[in-house]
């Protein structure tokens, strides 16, 4: 199989407040979350000026990915579009088309499997094709890539050096806290052939990234920014709540990891930076939040691996990973099912 360009898929965001109402719906349609909540996430993103910090933050990893694919002679030209914000997907695949682009390959900055992380990204990928048309370019999703060392080595170093700024006569009470955002407890049970996949994933990162930053010190997976309505069981414990717990037992020094994210965008810097952050000062934590890949040369170079992968699919050798729980280029059909409605 042949290919003629790569696109990034990402979430998208608001880059002005009067993007931050619009973009939530489009986050939110269908989904039934309360306005109070609405209104509760728009005030996250005011509070940074109406802003999500993941739109550049994807500007900057298209410039490093088109860099490291001339500099190591991959010719393959990189768009981008987004899911919930301009540049949208749609118009993305419009510009494929009129490019004469025929078939593509979409790296999504989402390392996982499960509904949102990577299904929603395949059911996104058909709709923009169906709104641009018949002539719309086949867009192939590249693997997950939980276990990729470009992913994994980029977490375990932003937490070597953050627990590196921690007192080491506190070791002993030190603990690693590995965030990832919270899914509805249907969701991530849901059956079929990769029912499951988005936790497994999750505990084979932290086991990965902890074994190489802090052998040794203790460390827990838990789950940040919930969205969905009250009733709606969600994977807990919530970070907040895990710091209190962890207070409770004696704990001094918390290094808080988002292994569930790719950058540090607004999930990151207002759930972990500020709030986090308030709850671990209340307690007298000390407390220190891990980095993320962003355009680390590690993870760049890991979207051209991946590409390369499904360029020389019988080059078996090249498919970098370090894990053990099964992968797959192509998902079956009926996988990680959305959460069933109340």
């Amino acid at each position: 199989m042949s290919y003629d360009a790569v696109v990034l898929i990402s979430f998208g965001g608001p880059e002005r407040p009067e993007d931050v109402l619009p973009f939530l719906a489009n986050v939110t349609r269908g989904r039934n979350v309360p306005p109070d909540r609405l209104a509760e996430v728009a005030e996250h993103y005011q509070h940074f000026g109406g802003v999500s910090p993941i739109n550049q933050q994807c500007r900057d990893l298209l410039a490093a990915i088109r860099a490291d694919f001339a500099a190591n002679g991959l010719d393959l030209p990189v768009y981008w579009g987004n899911r919930n914000w301009h540049p949208m997907l749609a118009d993305t695949v419009a510009q494929l088309r009129d490019d004469g682009i025929r078939s593509a390959l979409g790296f999504v900055t989402s390392a996982y499997g499960g509904y949102s992380s990577c299904r929603q990204y395949l059911e996104d990928i058909s709709t923009a094709r169906a709104a641009v048309g018949p002539d719309a370019p086949r867009i192939e999703k590249l693997r997950q890539y939980w276990d990729h060392p470009g992913f994994v080595e980029p977490h375990a170093d932003a937490v070597a050096n953050a627990l590196a700024t921690l007192d080491p006569g506190r070791r002993d009470s030190t603990r690693l806290v590995f965030t990832a955002h919270s899914i509805p407890v249907s969701m991530a049970a849901s059956a079929g052939p990769q029912g499951g996949r988005y936790e497994a994933q999750l505990r084979e990162t932290a086991a990965l990234v902890a074994e190489r930053a802090a052998p040794g010190l203790p460390y827990d997976l838990v789950w940040q920014s919930r969205s969905g309505p009250p009733q709606v069981p969600w994977l807990e414990p919530d970070v907040n709540d895990h710091l209190r717990a962890l207070a409770a037992d004696g704990v001094t020094s918390v290094v808080v990891s988002p292994i569930g994210f790719v950058s540090d965008h607004l999930e990151v810097v207002w759930d972990l930076d500020t709030e986090a952050a308030a709850t671990a000062k209340q307690l007298g934590l000390d407390y220190v939040r891990a980095g993320t890949p962003g355009t680390d040369p590690r993870f760049v170079a890991m979207v051209r691996e991946l590409v390369t992968e499904r360029l020389n699919p019988a080059d078996t050798a090249a498919r970098r990973r370090l894990g053990t729980l099964p992968a797959w280029d192509t998902c079956p059909t009926g996988c990680c099912q959305p959460a069933r409605r109340p």
